[in-house]
């Protein structure tokens, strides 16, 4: 294997000026998806060494203060001077777009790490980034601030005696809305990779949490179908094929279940191509073809001899579809589509060979599976059936609208609405509610299907699915040409559910159904979740509806603001508009002790941090400060021991806390968790709080009356329980328990009304939470329960 990756390697196409001008168009967005995307774009470089040969290990850390490590074993990012540049290769691979060494096809044949912009633009996004390189038996550092080399340049730190790369960045809260990586996201596709590169150990730890994973597959794809059927009925063994043309490598493996729903998931260079592309189409034809053909020429009995379509041979299909290939070309809505043309004919020609191959050599699990794709075919039929009649009863007439419909009088579509209601007696509310013009009204009794484990004839047979399709007009049916989006009589399609947990299950089910049958309605923007509100407030003849629990605090408080005095302990009084905001800033501080918790921070131990006289930084833990440290813990309680460990990956020594408490309960922490952004707010809030008031020492005085308290909190508990004092509150469940003025007045009145209107932001995660949460398995389901009990707030039981 030749190992001719050198500073020559590294070929440079621009630099980076406009990336922090412009982060969106170099990693989609600024929120939840480009904040992943960054860890992305770094491990991609690891999965190219993989993919190549040299990488067997990565491991991938989030720390405290949400910086990420991701380590590698592979060679290491050159570090010779660049011909060219004149500057090491590393500060070139680190600070300009698009340099380094997968444009030379000699260094990388091929790479998943073209469909981003590379590490720079990592670099350039980063408030820190910190590049180790382990290579020729010395170990190098690179330090860089939102993109610029630091002063010191590339340092030689000592001997190595292994290859690598370790990245360490904090994404710069300047440029990103949401600052949290989330472990669950990030896990799902650390999970895919092991898979898609058989022997390759990922090691994933959130230092937040002490979460830890280790995948790896030395099964590959094949032990990805096996996980994935591992709760199905299994038709014969895994279906495994492999082979290369042209420098396209492909690897495929399927197997057949008794379920009814296909499972198909393609990758391009290990990026998950959730809209499919050339790859997946070749595919198709190839297992149609295949399958056909069997038909033909084996000798099967006549009620198995049938011509079959490609929706019948891939019903109960798990697929797992990975091709790699030189320069793949992405398309599509959301970027994940394969649109090389040359891959279709290769991987069809490839696959079609390896299951005519299979089927010769095993009759008897050729003959299992024909038995099941004619039986989808006979099935088939009779949902093609039920789907005309629903379209022929569907025509755009009023005599064949479902008659539990009550349609408006507007036939203009882009003024017109349907607002879906649930049960009989919402129902009667809203159509006495609703303005006729132009609301429509459709109301389902009981709960529809789950439509994500439900066969197509089945749902076509429910009354109330049925319903539903014949009164939008546009059809139903998986290929496109059975889709009339021009035929749909309302633009505002809402979803009214009651506010309790048998709501939102219809909800879930509803939102399933369209996601399903009718993605390019949602992703047209005619899909809505009405919002109603979930109290109704009176005192006298004075009534108010709220939306949610944190309005109705807000509300609250700003009735009885006027009605309290905060009284200091040097006598300083605060009401009125001073107080709310004061109460403001101790919400905020509450909710960062949540957060707290969350990592396993004890609130005494969170507010004797936020009590420290300066904020806690690594100077503290230098000379002498130490001991100061130490003897002020003490004396709320804690021992504090500090400790130093080498990280091996970097390099570098990490210093860590430890408290104690009084009952021995220990906590350590990362000295970066004082970087936190958690930490750092809090601190700020609470220190605002301390130079208005000095010590937390209160009276507060309610119409003459008097009481102490003796800390923020206190003060925020009394003023909510006083507010609520000789107010009526009513929290609404179901709709039908709103009288129709009430109901339009809160929820359909169009100048009144709030309504989310329901999109798809990022279609990978979206189809992993059907798949988990609606889908056959329970395991999924249970592990999801699992993760988020503890955050459930309100438990309707």
């Amino acid at each position: 294997m030749s190992n001719q990756y050198t500073a020559e390697s590294i070929t440079v196409l621009e630099g980076l000026e406009a990336v922090r001008k412009r982060p969106a168009m170099y990693i989609g967005s600024t929120d939840i998806r480009g904040l992943h995307h960054l860890v992305y774009e770094v491990i991609d470089n690891s999965i190219d060494e993989a993919m190549a040969g040299y990488c067997d290990k990565i491991k991938i850390t989030l720390h405290m203060d949400n910086s990420c490590t991701v380590s590698d074993n592979g060679r290491g990012i050159p570090v010779e001077i660049h011909p060219k540049e004149g500057v090491p290769a590393v500060q070139l691979a680190m600070t300009t777009l698009h340099a380094g060494g997968k444009f030379d096809n000699d260094s990388y044949k091929v790479s998943g790490g073209l469909h981003g912009v590379g590490v720079s633009c990592v670099n350039a996004l980063s408030e820190f980034m910190e590049t180790t390189v382990k290579r020729n038996g010395m170990t190098y550092r690179m330090k860089f601030e939102r993109g610029v080399p630091t002063v010191e340049g590339l340092e030689e730190v000592g001997p190595a005696h292994s290859t690598g790369t370790t990245q360490r960045f904090r994404p710069d809260e300047e440029i990103f809305e949401v600052n949290q990586f989330d472990f669950e996201v990030l896990k799902k596709r650390f999970r895919e990779l092991a898979y898609l590169n058989s022997g390759l150990e990922i090691e994933f730890k959130d230092e937040r949490s002490n979460e830890r994973e280790v995948y790896k597959f030395d099964g590959g794809i094949i032990q990805y179908v096996k996980d994935l059927n591992a709760s199905q009925t299994n038709i014969g063994d895994i279906i495994y094929g492999q082979g290369e043309a042209e420098n396209v490598l492909l690897e495929f493996a399927i197997q057949y279940t008794t379920a009814f729903k296909e499972n198909t998931y393609t990758f391009a260079n290990n990026i998950r191509t959730i809209e499919g592309g050339t790859h997946l189409a070749g595919f198709k034809t190839a297992l149609t073809r295949a399958i056909n053909n069997y038909i033909t020429n084996a000798e099967l009995p006549k009620k198995l001899i049938k011509r079959l379509s490609g929706e019948d041979v891939r019903e109960g299909l798990t697929a797992v579809i990975s091709v790699k290939l030189p320069d793949p070309q992405f398309e599509g809505q959301t970027k994940t589509k394969l649109g090389n043309s040359e891959a279709t004919g290769l991987v069809s020609a490839l696959v079609y060979e390896k299951l005519n191959t299979f089927f010769e050599e095993n009759p008897k699990e050729a003959r299992s599976i024909i038995e099941k794709v004619v039986d989808a075919a006979r099935a088939r039929e009779a949902a093609r059936k039920a789907r005309d009649l629903v379209r022929r009863k569907g025509a755009l007439s009023d005599n064949s609208l479902p008659g539990k419909l009550a349609d408006c009088q507007s036939k203009d579509p882009s003024t017109s609405e349907l607002f879906i209601v649930e049960g009989d007696s919402a129902g009667g509310s809203a159509k006495q509610g609703r303005d006729p013009k132009n609301q429509a009204i459709l109301p389902l009794r009981g709960k529809i299907l789950n439509v994500e484990k439900t066969r197509f004839d089945k749902m076509l047979s429910n009354k109330e699915i049925r319903a539903l399709i014949t009164a939008m007009g546009v059809g139903i049916g998986s290929e496109e040409e059975e889709m009339d989006y021009d035929k749909l009589r309302y633009h505002k399609i809402v979803i009214m559910t009651d506010a309790d947990v048998d709501g939102s299950h219809i909800r879930t089910l509803l939102l399933t159904f369209f996601y399903r049958q009718y993605e390019e309605l949602i992703s047209r923007g005619h899909l809505y979740i009405a919002q109603p509100p979930l109290f109704r407030v009176h005192k006298g003849k004075f009534e108010r509806f709220i939306k949610d629990e944190p309005e109705l605090e807000t509300f609250l408080l700003n009735r009885v603001g006027g009605d309290i005095t905060l009284i200091t302990k040097s006598g300083r009084k605060v009401t009125g508009e001073p107080l709310l905001e004061t109460l403001d800033t101790i919400r905020f501080i509450k909710n960062k002790f949540e957060e707290a918790d969350n990592m396993g921070i004890t609130p005494d131990l969170f507010l004797t941090m936020l009590h420290y006289p300066k904020r806690i930084q690594f100077k503290h833990f230098e000379e002498n400060d130490p001991e100061e440290f130490k003897k002020d813990f003490s004396e709320k309680g804690f021992k504090t021991d500090i400790i130093t460990e080498h990280d091996y990956e970097s390099e570098k020594e990490r210093v860590y806390v430890v408290f104690e408490d009084d009952n021995g309960r220990r906590t350590r922490l990362g000295m970066e968790f004082f970087h936190s952004k958690l930490y750092k707010r809090a601190y700020e809030a609470l220190g605002s709080l301390r130079e208005a008031f000095g010590e937390f020492e209160f009276t507060l005085e309610v119409k003459g009356e008097q009481r102490d308290v003796f800390d923020i909190f206190g003060v925020y508990d009394t003023v909510i329980s006083e507010a609520h004092r000789g107010w009526q509150i009513q929290r609404y469940k179901g709709l039908g328990e709103m009288n129709p003025d009430q109901l339009w007045e809160t929820t359909m009145h169009p100048e009144q009304r709030t309504m989310l209107q329901v999109n798809v932001e990022d279609a990978v995660a979206a189809d992993a939470i059907f798949t988990d949460l609606m889908g056959d398995e329970v395991e999924p389901r249970r592990q999801f329960i699992e993760k988020n009990a503890l955050m459930v707030q309100e438990l309707d039981i």
